[in-house]
């Protein structure tokens, strides 16, 4: 917390570069996707889509072949090149931040388990923010986690945000940061937290007969999540996919009186915690990530910056895209279509802005910091960051 961010990035961009393996004269390893296996939007079957496709046929390519440096003026160097079948595509930009947009779709849809919707997007809290589904894992998925994690790591070479919605307990975890028993458990489970602190916060017996009441009443009115399976509660638990488990050895057997209200308040916040960090989860997806970056530069990010620097920022910072756009010969940012253009865009909602840039590069987040500032007015310029803005082609016209 003592380093500036960008000093930082700065650090990180030299080791990046100094760890490349893939050099100019290998060509890179190139897979084919087939756009008609998840046509229509909806995949029937997780092994059609973008991810595993693209998981199954990088298996067999060693992951030095995708540490390669980062972009700096020219087009940028990619960890792999896409062909898909049946479409013709021009340059290997396009098809590559199509991919990375799709697959983080992916991930965060029903067609892939890797990443669970937080339980408190039920409440309304925290919509749309995914955690890694915490469940033992089979081999497959562990190989899936890993490419995960090395999707994590090729995005930061190239500079692409990922469009991803992760808690922040997911990048607490990755770069080895300690969880926060109160503020992260309400982020990822407000009903858990709330059902916790009414244990806790019990004066006398009969409170606690009373919530115990309190909850047999819900739960056979209706069959409310954060409620144990038991009508008089026992130590037992629902984890966070679903499953009763028993909250210590023989949990089922045990009734929650006053004496130990307290040993089962802690039991359950831990059993949360451990899903949480994941640590099954967490260690495939380091590996990954280990395989294309130095995991020894997360020691020195903090989670929100790790997180800046592989998503980006969920929102379009019209000011930061307009001192980073680079106008073609024969325009001034003075024009009047110019400037009708930069008018246009400010009356766009965020969303119409997140559109916009899908539009202009293939890809709904733009980097948080940009490459070229750090250099003069004449540093190369990196790809596609500064915007760039030409004259039509052909003859001039109206």
């Amino acid at each position: 917390g003592l380093i500036f961010y960008d000093t930082k990035v700065t650090v990180m961009n030299r080791v990046l570069n100094a760890t490349v393996q893939r050099t100019a004269d290998h060509a890179a390893p190139e897979i084919t996707l087939d756009p008609l296996e998840i046509v229509g939007g909806e995949i029937r079957s997780s092994e059609n889509s973008y991810f595993c496709q693209a998981a199954r046929q990088l298996g067999c390519v060693p992951s030095s072949q995708l540490c390669v440096k980062l972009a700096s003026g020219g087009d940028p160097t990619y960890a792999f090149n896409i062909r898909f079948t049946g479409e013709e595509v021009h340059g290997t930009s396009g098809s590559f931040r199509h991919f990375l947009w799709q697959v983080c779709k992916e991930l965060q849809s029903s067609s892939l388990s890797l990443l669970l919707l937080c339980p408190s997007a039920a409440v309304n809290k925290n919509k749309g923010k995914y955690i890694l589904t915490p469940s033992p894992i089979t081999y497959a998925e562990e190989q899936l986690l890993h490419f995960f994690g090395q999707l994590l790591g090729i995005a930061i070479r190239a500079d692409v945000p990922l469009p991803l919605d992760l808690l922040p307990s997911f990048w607490k975890t990755l770069v080895g940061a300690p969880l926060d028993p109160d503020v992260d458990l309400q982020e990822a489970d407000i009903l858990t937290y709330n059902y916790v602190k009414k244990f806790e916060n019990i004066n006398d017996e009969t409170e606690l007969e009373a919530l115990c009441a309190e909850i047999a009443s819900q739960h056979l009115a209706t069959e409310s999540p954060d409620c144990p399976n038991k009508p008089c509660c026992k130590f037992t638990y629902l984890t966070m996919t679903g499953e009763e488990v028993e909250l210590c050895p023989r949990g089922r057997h045990i009734p929650v009186g006053w004496e130990n209200k307290d040993v089962y308040a802690a039991a359950i916040r831990s059993l949360r915690m451990r899903e949480l960090q994941s640590p099954e989860c967490m260690t495939a997806v380091r590996a990954g990530l280990g395989s294309i970056i130095p995991l020894q530069l997360l020691t020195t990010l903090t989670p929100l910056e790790m997180e800046l620097r592989t998503c980006g920022l969920p929102y379009i910072n019209l000011e930061f895209l307009k001192a980073h756009t680079m106008y073609q010969v024969g325009l001034m940012e003075t024009d009047q279509h110019i400037e009708f253009f930069w008018s246009a865009l400010e009356m766009f909602t965020q969303e119409e802005l997140c559109k916009f840039i899908k539009f202009a590069c293939n890809q709904e987040r733009i980097p948080f910091t940009c490459p070229c500032k750090d250099g003069g007015p004449d540093t190369a310029h990196v790809p596609p960051y500064p915007m760039k803005i030409a004259p039509p082609d052909g003859a001039a016209g109206t």
